[in-house]
């Protein structure tokens, strides 16, 4: 339960003064409803006003604060021309306060004659005369004090001004409490931060305050690192299975390759792990083609050897389909049960599958989220690998581990490369393997990068490589943060290459498609009764054509470099060359053109990764497109890349060393969790 001290920061935005319907509005379209969401709204710029007593001692194009005086009206007869103030300082020197807009009755009542305001806007000249266009501030003098010289600017929204913003703002931060400090005394006095209420007031009020912004960072980065510690905790507290095989399945199965080193030492790694009563807890990355899926077959077979059972979790039905055919290849002639369980799954399929996991006959159990479901029960499941973990959160991986008569060994794998940094941020609880070589025969694909101007080219191209037997991908632009809008663009492109080539000859599969009939294209696309494939991200992990050798990615700037890189491994597969082309629209900006050039120089995911990250921040791999599990309001990627090795430690040091959230520290970070919403892992931590 969330502790009392934090009540009033979680109230609602409309118990603010002044927040009425109106207002609500604009606010939550920001999201900004409750007073934390406004505490935690820093400011995105600030206007300083250099106060002056005379024109002529302020700096043209600067914001300035004069008392001046109006002396005469000036309108035209257009009702284009602006209504023009002529005003004086106290020396008598002239300015023209400008307004545009129909309606002069309003800055007449604002500014009457031969009284004196305190005025507030940008000094600019016009001509030989200067000028304030449309001031921000007009006030009496007795209202002057009011008018702060440097003055916070807000994201905003229609509907809601600057100032009453900044009013609503410093009612929100008059609500923090001053809160028990949570981090390290050694760590907190070096880097020389303020408290954790000094640091919200400050970052609100002095546009130079970087400790404090650095302070407010670390400690939302603090915050999701405990979280990740505590789960780690959690489960290693719970007793799991020591899972030992003998081997007598491994060593039976038909390899059409030795694995690579890599694979060796993950396998050894996982086995070792496995090995202990305590729950595995294991991220394993590898590159598209690093050959994942036989590390995690030897993983599932270790658990059937010890008689346990196996269950391989998939993001989409499409996958789950394509491993189970995959796995089904792999262990074909070994006395092993496999079995899918999806959500299309119905009827007296379903239910033998069913009694099949409850009186442990099926080993092995493929599927998508369905394998969640209370209707689900195993007679004994020592291993859950989740393939994609990105497209799951923490709450799923408790889901699966509940499933056990004791808590299962976790496998999570993912082909998209993280680097080190955002390894840290999603994944702090898990040890982790990288699969960092190519099996043997893997060829690099041959990448090249081309304006969208030359479409017909490629499209004349495609008809050539389809012509001679091959298959192709092509992928349609990301149009807006809206999947109806990227399945209309792929749509048309269908058509048109469809116009082209045939209808025969052209699939397309996209977000909006039902299950069985994506199932339908990608099976038929598989099966080489379609050569072209058009589509959104839905094939950007898995799927497996080895006669496809040419992929085409329409509007490749609007993509994330890891996504690029996930889609140009859907070529490469078999032993033919492979080909991937890049087509950009419009002018690339300078990083525009670095991103493109780096992913034709390199098939190298992890460095992809690390660049990205250099190149464009966090921003989609920590965001909803591809990750969706921690979002962060006050901390930038920068800021995150430099403080998560300081917060990892200091979690860690809490968690191993000063006694967890028993401790007087660690009440103080049960505070910190709850402030910034990873309060899950209190309750984690109860039930561990």
């Amino acid at each position: 339960m969330r502790p009392d001290i934090l009540n009033p920061l979680f109230a609602e935005a409309t118990a603010l003064k002044g927040v009425g319907t109106a207002v609500a509005k604009p606010l939550t379209r920001l999201g900004l409803e409750r007073a934390v969401d406004l505490a935690f709204h820093l400011p995105v710029g600030w206007i300083e006003r250099q106060k002056v007593r005379r024109l002529e001692e302020a700096e043209i194009g600067r914001m300035v604060g004069v008392v001046l005086t109006a002396v005469d009206y000036r309108t035209s007869g257009s009702s284009r021309a602006p209504f023009r103030i002529v005003a004086q300082d106290e020396s008598g020197d002239p300015v023209s306060i400008v307004y545009f807009g129909k309606n002069s009755g309003w800055p007449r009542k604002l500014f009457p004659l031969h009284e004196p305001r305190f005025v507030s806007g940008r000094l600019d000249r016009f001509g030989e005369d200067l000028q304030i266009v449309h001031p921000d501030h007009v006030v009496p003098l007795a209202e002057a004090a009011t008018i702060p010289s440097v003055e916070p600017v807000y994201g905003l929204s229609e509907g809601i001004a600057n100032g009453k913003m900044r009013e609503l703002v410093r009612q929100a931060v008059e609500r923090a409490p001053d809160l028990p400090e949570w981090i390290e005394p050694g760590l907190l006095a070096g880097r020389g931060w303020p408290s954790w209420h000094d640091a919200l007031v400050t970052a609100h009020e002095v546009p130079a305050a970087m400790k404090a912004r650095e302070r407010l960072a670390y400690d939302e980065v603090f915050a999701g690192q405990l979280a990740l510690m505590l789960l780690r905790a959690s489960t290693r507290r719970r007793r799991g299975t020591p899972v030992e095989g003998d081997g007598h399945l491994r060593d039976t199965l038909q390899l059409p390759f030795t694995p690579t080193g890599a694979q060796r030492r993950a396998m050894a790694e996982i086995g070792g792990d496995m090995a202990q009563a305590v729950p595995m807890l294991r991220l394993l990355q590898g590159d598209v083609g690093s050959g994942k899926t036989l590390v995690a077959l030897m993983a599932l077979l270790n658990a059937v050897e010890a008689g346990g059972q196996g269950a391989f979790l998939a993001p989409t039905e499409i996958l789950a389909r394509q491993h189970f055919a995959s796995l089904q290849r792999m262990l074909a002639g070994l006395p092993v049960n496999i079995a899918i369980l999806t959500g299309r799954d119905k009827g007296k399929a379903r239910e033998a599958t069913l009694m099949g996991l409850a009186d442990g006959t099926i080993h092995i159990l493929v599927g998508t989220h369905a394998i969640f479901q209370d209707s689900v029960t195993y007679r004994n499941l020592t291993l859950a690998v989740i393939d994609e973990q990105h497209r799951f959160g923490v709450a799923q991986r408790l889901l699966l581990a509940a499933k056990g008569q004791r808590t299962p060994h976790l496998l999570v794998m993912t082909a998209t490369p993280i680097p080190r940094t955002l390894t840290l941020m999603q994944y702090g609880e898990m040890d982790v393997s990288r699969l960092d070589e190519m099996p043997p025969g893997r060829q690099p694909i041959d990448t090249r990068v081309m304006s969208d101007e030359r479409i017909e080219d490629v499209i004349e191209g495609l008809g050539r490589h389809i012509g001679a037997g091959r298959q192709a991908y092509w992928v349609c632009p990301l149009v807006e943060q809206t999947d109806t809008e990227d399945d209309a663009a792929a749509e048309a492109r269908a058509a048109i290459l469809r116009a082209r080539f045939g209808e025969d000859r052209v699939g397309l599969v996209h977000g909006r498609m039902s299950g069985p009939d994506k199932d339908a294209v990608m099976e038929a696309f598989a099966a080489n009764r379609l050569q072209l494939l058009v589509a959104t991200t839905v094939i950007e992990v898995g799927v497996d054509v080895p006669n496809a050798t040419l992929m085409i990615v329409e509007g490749a700037e609007r993509f994330g470099l890891a996504q690029l890189h996930q889609l140009r491994g859907r070529v490469g597969r078999g032993d033919q060359r492979s080909f991937c082309i890049l087509l950009h629209g419009g002018p690339l900006s300078e990083t525009g053109r670095a991103r493109l050039a780096l992913m034709r120089e390199t098939n190298d995911g992890f460095l992809i990764a690390e660049k990205d990250l250099e190149l464009r921040g966090g921003g989609d791999l920590l965001g909803t497109r591809q990750s969706g599990e921690q979002s962060f309001r006050l901390a930038s990627a920068e800021q995150i890349a430099a403080l998560v090795d300081a917060a990892h430690d200091d979690a860690r040091l809490l968690v191993d060393r000063d006694g967890g959230l028993d401790s007087p520290r660690g009440a103080a970070a049960r505070t910190c969790l709850y402030l910034f919403e990873r309060d899950a892992a209190v309750g984690l931590l109860r039930a561990g």
